[in-house]
């Protein structure tokens, strides 16, 4: 029988598709993470994940046996939170806050998921660029966050949370939206809506384009806002296009007011984390965590 802990290291490495990410979230070394899995696919008898130098994908067998771990992962979540539940909750105060993405699309369900489960935990609520949120948690006017982008500040601790896609986005009727693809030297006229100076999308976005060999200062930059719900409006009466959260446009595609424009040759993906002050470990925050993990994919 495989162990939990060879499965969890499975896990991570499959979320992250990196040995040395998977090893840092452990924290044990990158040849004990390798040792685990080298051992898992001798166990098994098959290769788990295809080496291609530096970077690794998962193998059909591989495919197979996330499946089942991020089911087995999910279940020891709910055990977790199931019985905190039974445990005697004293009520308190826990202060949250999110960046603006996160805050728009993913917390307000959890948040009154979180109210009906423990009614006695009194909560506040605040939302902003990641940057703000993290100062937020450094200044320790906020508990736990959740934000979008890399661990940047020292004095937080960073935790995953979930993982997420970008993709450009442009009104329905734009003739953009009649492409199947564009070309990265075609997005260089599109005028672009980007996120404001401090957003965690920005970074990720800038980032991603960056690793294309996108020339940023070629880009045709129509206007910066500040919110996902102010993007969205503005894209519905003009010609430009937007990277977005692909968790935020559901229903627009859905209704078909807004299209996704692929570009070949770019692919953006973020890792949205829990942070809190380095040596924070307090009772409402976890439960709170753990709670967020086990209810995010439990519609």
């Amino acid at each position: 029988m495989i162990s939990d802990f060879r499965i969890r290291v499975f896990y991570e490495v499959a979320q992250q598709l990196s040995f040395t990410k998977a090893a840092s979230r452990l924290n044990i070394t990158q040849p004990a993470v390798t040792k685990h899995i080298r051992e898992m696919e001798q166990q098994l008898n098959m290769r788990l994940f295809n080496r291609h130098g530096n970077h690794i994908t998962l193998t059909t067998a591989g495919q197979i046996v996330l499946r089942y771990a991020t089911k087995i992962m999910n279940a020891y979540r709910g055990m977790e939170v199931e019985l905190s539940q039974v445990m005697e909750i004293e009520g308190g105060m826990l202060r949250i806050g999110a960046s603006t993405t996160v805050a728009q699309t993913i917390l307000p369900r959890l948040l009154a998921l979180f109210r009906k489960a423990y009614p006695d935990v009194e909560f506040s609520f605040i939302q902003g660029n990641s940057d703000f949120i993290s100062q937020q948690i450094i200044a320790e006017a906020v508990d736990i966050a959740i934000v979008e982008g890399p661990a940047i500040h020292s004095q937080v601790t960073y935790s995953p949370f979930a993982k997420d896609e970008l993709v450009l986005v442009t009104n329905a009727d734009n003739k953009l939206a009649k492409k199947e693809s564009i070309s990265l030297n075609e997005l260089y006229p599109i005028p672009l809506i980007m996120r404001e100076a401090g957003s965690g999308t920005l970074d990720v976005v800038n980032r991603a384009m960056l690793n294309a060999g996108i020339d940023l200062t070629r880009l045709n930059i129509d206007i910066m806002l500040e919110s996902t719900i102010a993007i969205k409006q503005y894209l519905m009466y003009s010609e430009s296009a937007a990277f977005l959260s692909i968790q935020s446009i559901v229903d627009e595609l859905k209704y078909r007011q807004l299209s996704i424009i692929d570009i070949d040759g770019l692919e953006i993906y973020r890792d949205f984390q829990f942070i809190e002050l380095n040596g924070n470990r307090l009772k409402l925050a976890q439960l709170f965590k753990r709670f967020c993990l086990s209810n995010y994919n439990h519609r």
